[in-house]
């Protein structure tokens, strides 16, 4: 074992500008957005240009980098299009963008030479070779394909010069490298175009030939069958690994996520990095970790191809409401701002009544929990149910933070 070893990056999804608050306030190092065009996540919010703008400004403030994703593949009509967003781009100086189309790539070294290109995981690199021609084009980051295993991408990166990036927490397409048709064909809406209707995720049953309207089971439960439906990555156990295959950046995936989910999830990775490569001979895998990342909505967890083939393991046959263990968390809000003596103006997002037995998850440390004392408006007055989409004052008798989530236990 090396006697300095090296931190990697950890890369969070920012959908929209409160998650990029949330991203950077529980330890990401960078994170990975969208504009309004030419992204693979249209329906994540994405970021206009002049929030681009304040993204970044935001984000260089805490020592955080900003990835632009730019990751569709193109048609001729829309050449154009890109080669005004790229200009544009050029005069917003994210710290790199994130393309997959080779064409985007030709029009961003003549366009934007200094804005680093980072190749996106649909790009499908799985060698050492690949490596070194992407590398030739000018490309200073690989996102590695997500069906390597973890012996492949030490090869990759004990030959490569450039850096790479690797998944190592979220949901999974069922496709080669996120590079689907499903979707196109059963809505509509071109998965490789950033429209992406997730039909791997919906419900199905068989219908024999000979017998309409007749419906089979295939491993049903009470939701119906997920054929197609890939469970989630989860690498928390193996955060030693990561660190010693040499990746230089690992990501977390879910820009449609919601706050509570990219809290914990960030929080998670975060600490168990710090933790190794702090004190990498006395390591250990905690069980707050576990419970946070299970207390989360997810599906059931595996560790993709990064051990082996995962054949049958990796498909999800299951209700996802019964994957878990323990309580999922019911989301309550996020702390705006601290107004002294224990008091704090509380974003609300569902109900909440004095006397409530919550929990506080902050960026350091396992969750705290504490109870409701006060819930009164800006004027002081008393307020007996909180409802959602309000701000009100809470009292609580813990110190705690600007952006951090509150939870009902």
């Amino acid at each position: 074992m090396p006697n300095v070893l090296k931190k990697p990056e950890l890369l969070a999804p920012a959908g929209n500008f409160e998650k990029l608050e949330i991203a950077v306030h529980y330890g990401a190092d960078a994170v990975y957005l969208g504009g309004k065009d030419f992204s693979l996540r249209n329906f994540s919010g994405n970021f206009t240009d002049g929030e681009l703008e304040d993204a970044i400004k935001f984000a260089e403030k805490h020592q955080v980098k900003v990835y632009l994703t730019c990751n569709i593949y193109s048609r001729n009509h829309e050449q154009d299009s890109i080669q005004t967003f790229l200009e544009r781009i050029g005069n917003i100086s994210p710290h790199a963008i994130i393309i997959s189309d080779p064409g985007i790539i030709l029009k961003a070294k003549e366009i934007i030479p200094h804005i680093d290109i980072h190749l996106s995981t649909q790009a499908n690199t799985t060698n050492f070779n690949a490596v070194r021609f992407w590398e030739q084009q000018g490309v200073k980051r690989i996102n590695l394909a997500r069906e390597l295993s973890i012996e492949e991408i030490k090869t990759i990166t004990s030959r490569a010069k450039i850096q790479t990036e690797t998944f190592v927490h979220g949901a999974m397409c069922m496709s080669y490298s996120g590079r689907c048709l499903l979707s196109s064909f059963l809505s509509g809406r071109d998965s490789n175009r950033g429209l992406c209707s997730h039909p791997c995720r919906w419900n199905y049953a068989v219908m024999e030939e000979l017998r309409p309207n007749e419906y089979y089971p295939v491993q049903e439960d009470s939701r119906g069958t997920y054929i197609f439906n890939s469970k989630d990555m989860c690498l928390i156990d193996h955060i030693p690994e990561l660190i010693h295959a040499g990746i230089s950046s690992l990501k977390i995936e879910g820009r449609m996520k919601g706050i509570n989910y990219l809290s914990s999830v960030v929080k998670t990775y975060r600490n168990a990095i710090d933790a190794y490569i702090a004190e990498p001979d006395s390591y250990s895998v905690l069980p707050e970790w576990h419970s946070e990342l299970y207390r989360i909505y997810h599906r059931a967890y595996c560790t993709g191809f990064y051990f082996g083939h995962p054949d049958g393991e990796s498909k999800n046959t299951l209700n996802p409401g019964n994957m878990h263990k323990g309580k999922i968390h019911s989301f309550i809000g996020k702390i705006i701002e601290n107004r002294g003596n224990h008091l704090y103006l509380i974003d609300i997002r569902n109900k909440l009544i004095p006397g409530d037995e919550i929990e506080i998850l902050s960026p350091q440390g396992p969750a705290r929990q504490t109870k409701v004392l006060s819930l009164t408006n800006e004027k002081g007055e008393p307020v007996e149910n909180a409802k959602p989409n309000t701000s009100l004052m809470i009292g609580i008798p813990l110190d705690i933070c600007q952006n951090d989530i509150v939870r009902k236990i």
